[in-house]
């Protein structure tokens, strides 16, 4: 396959029942179209064995049954996968999914610093996060937590240098080159923007989470109004947080 470093791709140690595909080192959308075909080769190939898979911006996570199979069985049905690994570039077209969000300084407190260190007004900012859309790259961090990219360059900024002990749910959020809607109330370190009244998690909906890796995500910009009579809270974050 192809990358700019021969000893891509490589597998690397996870523990007794783990092993981690390395396949590039850089963040791009195209990295899909390679990671997702390996994850069906590996239900296929690993069978019963599988215990899950838990693809990512660069790498994919396979954990096995060592009652099953033994670490090196595993490696070795690993490189074979990976011998003939081919792109399949259908096989990333996911849904588009479209999610209402009310960008305001009252439910995302970190939209007016993010406008003034990246040089924009409020509205160019909003207009910018809205006016792309993201792939979903890897679920994790909480249930139905989706990390989404690649955020358009001029709105990269570094994480916060002290996390929130509390992000409210449905929170829309960046960090580097990368955007997000929190699930569910956690700590966090992303500067927040607004909030979605989409529901990301629901553990009565197939799957639970709304956002799968493959999906193409739209974050539309909707006023206070049109949020609320879709369900969207607009309690405001608390002072100081």
């Amino acid at each position: 396959m192809r990358g700019e470093d021969a000893r891509l791709p490589r597998l690397e140690s996870a523990g007794l029942d783990g092993w981690m595909v390395r396949l590039f080192e850089r963040i791009e959308e195209s990295n899909l179209a390679w990671i997702t075909p390996l994850t069906r080769r590996c239900e296929a190939a690993f069978g019963e064995a599988l215990v899950d898979l838990v693809p990512s911006y660069t790498t994919l996570l396979v954990v096995f049954d060592p009652l099953r199979l033994s670490p090196e069985e595993a490696r070795r049905r690993l490189l074979g996968l990976l011998g003939d690994l081919e792109p399949d570039e259908q096989a990333d077209a996911g849904e588009v999914r479209e999610l209402p969000t009310w960008y305001d300084p009252s439910v995302g407190p970190d939209l007016p610093r993010v406008a003034e260190r990246v040089g924009m007004t409020v509205d160019e900012v909003i207009a910018c996060h809205a006016g792309h859309d993201f792939r979903v790259f890897a679920l994790g961090f909480a249930p139905g937590f989706a990390f989404m990219g690649l955020l358009d360059a001029r709105l990269e900024v570094p994480r916060l240098d002290t996390p929130r002990k509390r992000v409210p749910v449905n929170s829309v959020a960046i960090a580097g080159r990368q955007t997000a809607a929190y699930p569910a109330v956690t700590p966090g370190g992303w500067h927040l923007l607004g909030r979605t009244s989409a529901r990301l998690f629901d553990r009565d909906r197939e799957g639970f989470s709304l956002l799968r890796v493959g999906d193409r995500v739209r974050f539309v910009p909707v006023d206070r109004q049109a949020f609320e009579a879709e369900g969207g809270d607009t309690t405001p974050m608390e002072a100081g947080r």
